[in-house]
């Protein structure tokens, strides 16, 4: 299943185009892209420490020398001289890196660019599940209001039925009182399902980056394909595809780096340095052989005492290290947990909607023969109504189930990883 791209598992082209627009317009998504080339830049920046630093400057420095410094000087013995220096010059600064802390410290950079593009893979996967998911619930709602408004209707007709029994003498007050009351507790419904819509409609909105507002409808809840059936077992592959897995993986692989880098501070940092120029008091006489001045230096450095510094620094880093494998163990399990639980939630569901589907139909069937229990006055028109709100409640039990079936379907697509193929272009 999770091998199979979003446009097919999710076979509804409204739905279709609402993913396309989120994948094209979702600030999460976009932020997390930007943090990808972030950090490709930052591997880019560590990784530049291991070549040597090349650099050339040109300068220009003049001073006048005053006759009237100490000691004084008579102006027909000297006069003020004014001295002018021209200077080009390249240098040269390299760190060896005999102990290996620059290519560990490149090493975690590379592992944490991967580790961001694993991140953004996951916001673009729970995007996808989260835009059909929220698309689903408004076409469980949907479906639970249509529910409701004909309920209602059915309400009113029996309410106007009955009152004009009352009207012409057949019928009395209290199943007009009744008839009004089962009308009421129905309606009183259809305000919290369209609040519960508009939330929903404004939830997917944002998911979309569009402002809030109203969406084209898609196909009803009624004419959703469900997959076919999906195996009970968890794949071993799981572990290989999740992103936040990998990314978990990418993370601690950046720890151990880090690690490495920590401890090789323990060791002498060797350092070489040159420059080569020419200096003139003439900018003419800047390329001439004897204007050219050059200097070579190289150093060791030994840190013997920095009270502790270094050592726990690399307890520091060898803690974050422990972390980041309890983290990687915590992300596999929970991947494995995520699965487990979208397979029985649709093997749960699948079971309670056998349930429902008969029993919604005797419901139907018990309406009927309430009425005409009552008609024949066989009944009292507590009967009815009893009826009617059963009825109402299966109805809408059974549009959740619905909704909630197809919602498990995106949750476990997302928990297998799946959703981040790219869509093949027409």
């Amino acid at each position: 299943m999770a091998d199979a791209g979003w446009w097919k598992v999710f076979d509804d082209a409204a739905l279709q185009g609402l993913i396309r627009e989120g994948l094209a317009n979702n600030l999460d998504l976009k932020i997390a892209a930007a943090r990808v080339v972030e950090s490709r830049a930052l591997a880019g920046v560590a990784k530049s420490y291991l070549y040597p630093t090349v650099g050339v400057g040109f300068g220009y420095a003049g001073e006048t020398r005053s006759r009237l410094g100490e000691p004084d000087l008579p102006e027909n013995v000297v006069k003020d001289v004014t001295y002018n220096n021209f200077a080009l010059n390249g240098s040269l600064s390299w760190e060896i890196d005999l102990f290996g802390r620059i290519r560990r410290e490149n090493e975690a950079a590379v592992a944490r660019y991967f580790a961001t593009e694993e991140g953004r893979r996951a916001v673009l996967i729970t995007l996808v599940a989260d835009i059909s998911s929220t698309y689903f619930y408004l076409r469980e709602l949907e479906l639970s209001l249509d529910i409701a408004r004909r309920t209602v209707k059915l309400n009113d007709d029996t309410v106007t039925y009955y009152l004009n029994r009352l009207a012409g003498g057949v019928s009395n007050r209290l199943e007009v009182d009744q008839a009004k009351a089962n009308r009421s507790v129905t309606a009183a419904t259809i305000p919290e399902l369209e609040l519960q819509f508009a939330i929903a409609e404004n939830a997917l909105s944002v998911l979309l980056g569009r402002v809030p507002g109203s969406l084209d409808k898609g196909r009803s809840l009624n004419d959703q394909q469900l997959p076919p059936g999906v195996p009970a077992g968890i794949p071993a592959q799981l572990l290989e595809r999740r992103p936040d897995v990998i990314q978990a993986e990418q993370l601690l692989v950046a720890a151990n780096a880090d690690v490495g880098a920590a401890k090789a501070l323990f060791y002498p940092t060797i350092s070489l340095t040159g420059s080569l120029g020419s200096m003139s008091g003439s900018f003419t006489n800047l390329l001439r052989p004897d204007s050219i001045i050059w200097s070579v230096a190289s150093g060791v450095f030994q840190p013997l005492f920095n009270g502790n510094r270094i050592k726990r620094n690399y307890e520091a880093a060898q803690a974050r290290f422990d972390q980041a494998i309890a983290q990687y163990q915590k992300a596999a399990l929970n991947a494995y947990r995520e699965v487990a639980d979208s397979l029985v939630t649709i093997q749960k569901l699948q079971q309670r909607r056998a349930e429902l589907e008969p029993g919604v139909e005797a419901l139907r069937d018990a309406v009927q023969l309430a009425r005409s229990r009552y008609d024949n006055g066989l009944s009292t028109y507590l009967e009815v109504i009893l009826a009617d709100q059963q009825l109402f409640q299966q109805e809408l039990q059974l549009a959740q189930v619905r909704g909630a079936q197809l919602r498990a379907v995106s949750q476990l697509y997302r928990s297998l990883g799946g959703g981040w193929q790219v869509e093949p272009t027409k």
